[in-house]
C-alpha cells in the first residue's frame, strides 16, 4: 500500500506509483492515435462528424455505471480491512485471555507462535502461497511439515491451536467451558478468514464487466466523431483526458476489488501480520527470565 499525507496535494502529482497510468496508458494512447486518424480523415477526406446528443446521454449512463462500480469495489475493499482488523483482535485476545491459564507452562510458548503465525499463513494463502512467517524456525518443525503439506494451511494452524488448548484441559489447567471460551477466538479467526476467501473468490459479475468494457471502449472510440466539427484538432487533447479519466476509474475498481495481493492499493498484509507477531511475542518472557507470576497481581 502506498502510504500518503491526504493533505499534500502537488507532492503526489507526479507520482506513477499506485496512479493507475501504467496500466492503463497503452489504452489511453490507442485512442488518442485513433482520435487523431479520425481528425484528419475528417479535415483532409470526408466529413465524418455526427450530432453531440448521443454520446452526452451515454455519458451519463456510463458514468453512473463507473460509479457503481468503483463503491462496490471499495465495499470489498474496506470489508476485507474490517476482516483483518478483526484477526488483528481476536489473536491479541486469544494470547492475552490464555496467558492467565498457561502463561506459567512450557504450553503457552507454542500457543502464542502458532498464534503469530496465523496471519502470515491466512496472508499467503489469499495470495495462493504456502508460508507461516519469518518465525516458522521457533515452531516445533515436525508440526511445521505437517501443516504446510496440509490442503488448507491457515485451516492447519488453526488446528494446531486448538490442540494445545485441548492438552491445557487435558492437563488440569482449566475447565473444559473455558477451553471452549478460549477455542471462540480462533472460530472467530476462521470465520475472518472465510470472509476474506469470499472475497477473493468471487469476483464481479462477468456481465457486468464485460458490458462496462464493451461500453467504455464503443464510447471512448466514437467519441471523437461527436467532437471533430466543435472542436476540430482540439479533439486529440479532449478524447486523452476523457479515455484517461474513465480507463482511470475503471480501473482503480479492478485493483481494489480483490485487496489481499501486493498490489500498490492493496491491504498492507504483510504490515499487519508483522505487526500481529511483535505484539504477540512481546507476551513471552526474554530468554533465561521466569514467567510473569499472576497470582502475585
Amino acid at each position: 500500500m502506498v502510504e500518503y499525507d491526504p493533505h499534500r496535494w502537488w507532492s503526489y502529482f507526479h507520482y506513477l506509483r499506485g496512479s493507475m497510468v501504467k496500466q492503463i496508458v497503452g489504452r489511453v494512447l490507442l485512442f488518442v492515435l485513433w482520435s487523431a486518424g479520425v481528425v484528419a480523415f475528417s479535415l483532409h477526406v470526408t466529413h465524418v462528424g455526427v450530432p453531440l446528443t448521443v454520446h452526452t446521454l451515454a455519458g451519463m449512463s456510463l458514468s453512473l455505471l463507473l460509479v457503481f462500480r468503483t463503491n462496490a469495489s471499495y465495499d470489498r475493499f474496506w470489508e476485507g480491512r474490517k476482516l483483518w482488523g478483526g484477526i488483528v483482535n481476536e489473536t491479541r485476545n486469544l494470547a492475552r485471555a490464555s496467558e492467565v491459564f498457561l502463561g506459567r507452562t512450557p504450553l503457552y510458548a507454542p500457543l502464542v507462535r502458532w498464534t503469530a503465525a496465523f496471519p502470515f499463513a491466512a496472508a499467503a494463502w489469499l495470495r495462493g502461497q504456502r508460508q507461516l512467517g519469518p518465525k516458522v524456525a521457533e515452531l516445533p518443525q515436525a508440526f511445521v511439515q505437517e501443516v504446510l503439506s496440509a490442503q488448507h494451511v491457515p485451516l492447519s494452524v488453526a488446528r494446531r491451536m486448538t490442540a494445545v488448548l485441548d492438552e491445557g484441559r487435558r492437563s488440569g489447567l482449566y475447565p473444559e467451558y473455558v477451553q471452549m471460551q478460549l477455542d471462540q477466538n480462533v472460530q472467530l479467526l476462521i470465520d475472518y478468514l472465510g470472509g476474506c476467501e469470499r472475497i477473493h473468490r468471487t469476483p464481479m459479475p462477468f456481465a457486468y464487466m464485460v458490458h462496462l468494457r464493451r461500453a467504455l471502449i464503443l464510447y471512448c472510440a466514437t467519441l471523437p466523431f461527436s467532437l471533430v466539427d466543435t472542436f476540430g484538432w482540439v479533439t486529440v487533447p479532449a478524447t486523452f483526458v476523457v479515455t484517461y479519466v474513465f480507463f482511470g476509474i475503471e480501473e482503480i475498481g479492478v485493483e481494489i476489488e480483490d485487496p489481499f495481493g501486493t498490489d500498490d492499493n492493496d491491504l498492507p498484509l504483510d504490515a499487519i501480520c508483522e505487526n500481529i507477531q511483535n505484539n504477540l511475542l512481546a507476551f513471552l518472557p526474554a530468554p533465561g527470565t521466569p514467567p510473569h507470576d499472576h497470582s502475585a497481581s
